[in-house]
């Protein structure tokens, strides 16, 4: 039994994992497939919308662990899984760099945005991202960090690094859990976040936090899908890990990535579809 992949989803995410007779050590049971996946691309609704099709093409079941960047990583350098789906392209090319995955495609892109009440006690509208942190920092406002090396978290610690490196203050928070559940805290607390564009349009009614600033190149948010290697682990079903890429950057489902929305807004755009990147 893959124990890892176990604790590290119990650990992140109790209700969310690869289940166990998912573990790729017994050649009697359906195929199956086995993917990592950022919570925000799980928070976004967006794999209800692609993998059903998958399984029903293959005729496969496809089970999925939500975790952040780092731990999927993580998942798929032991093994643990197929497949992983992350946004956090240095941390991608490390893991390829040391053999790791075998094969690496682009699959979409959104954006990050600086998330907080839509009254801006700071005043960052519209400012520069990494301004606009150390100016939330100053204040003493609070802001709600992931905390837990996503990808997220990975953009928010490299925009204050470019803003010169975040200042201690009482007023930051990590909270250690998914997209959306750090969007609940900071509704909760009236306090700042970065969030994907995605989760944010999902749970926009759940709260009423607002974008405050958005338009800028360093918001840009790549995601990108691995095949873990094989040749590493023998439980690594690389076939069907190799299809389930071929089916994510292919026309159709780009297209389907293309098409969803929430509330009549695009929360993606493909990089494998013609005159749409």
């Amino acid at each position: 039994m893959r124990k890892s992949i176990l604790v590290v989803a119990l650990l992140a995410l109790p209700w969310a994992g690869c289940s166990q007779d998912a573990v790729h050590d017994n050649p009697t049971r359906p195929s199956a497939l086995c993917l990592a996946v950022t919570t925000s691309t799980r928070d976004s609704g967006l794999l209800d919308v692609l993998v059903p099709v998958f399984e029903r093409e293959q005729g496969v079941r496809v089970d999925i662990v939500a975790v952040g960047t780092g731990a999927a990583l993580k998942l798929g350098e032991a093994g643990d899984v197929d497949v992983v789906l992350v946004h956090a392209r240095v941390a991608e090319d490390a893991f390829m760099a040391d053999g790791h995955g075998v094969r690496r495609e682009d699959v979409m892109v959104n954006t990050f945005e600086i998330l907080g009440p839509a009254h801006d006690p700071v005043g960052i509208h519209e400012m520069k991202p990494a301004s606009a942190l150390q100016k939330i920092a100053g204040s003493g406002q609070r802001f709600v960090s992931r905390g837990d090396n996503s990808g997220t978290h990975q953009r928010e610690l490299k925009l204050w690094n470019d803003g010169g490196g975040r200042p201690q203050w009482d007023g930051y928070v990590e909270s250690g859990q998914g997209m959306g559940a750090t969007l609940t805290m900071a509704d909760q607390m009236q306090a700042y976040v970065l969030s994907d564009r995605g989760t944010y349009l999902k749970f926009k009614k759940k709260t009423p936090l607002v974008p405050l600033v958005r338009s800028s190149k360093s918001l840009l948010n790549h995601y990108g899908i691995i095949v873990v290697n094989p040749q590493k682990h023998t439980g690594v079903n690389g076939e069907l890990a190799q299809a389930f890429v071929d089916f994510i950057i292919s026309a159709d489902s780009q297209q389907l990535i293309h098409d969803y929305q929430v509330d009549g807004e695009q929360l993606f755009y493909p990089l494998h579809l013609p005159n749409q990147n």
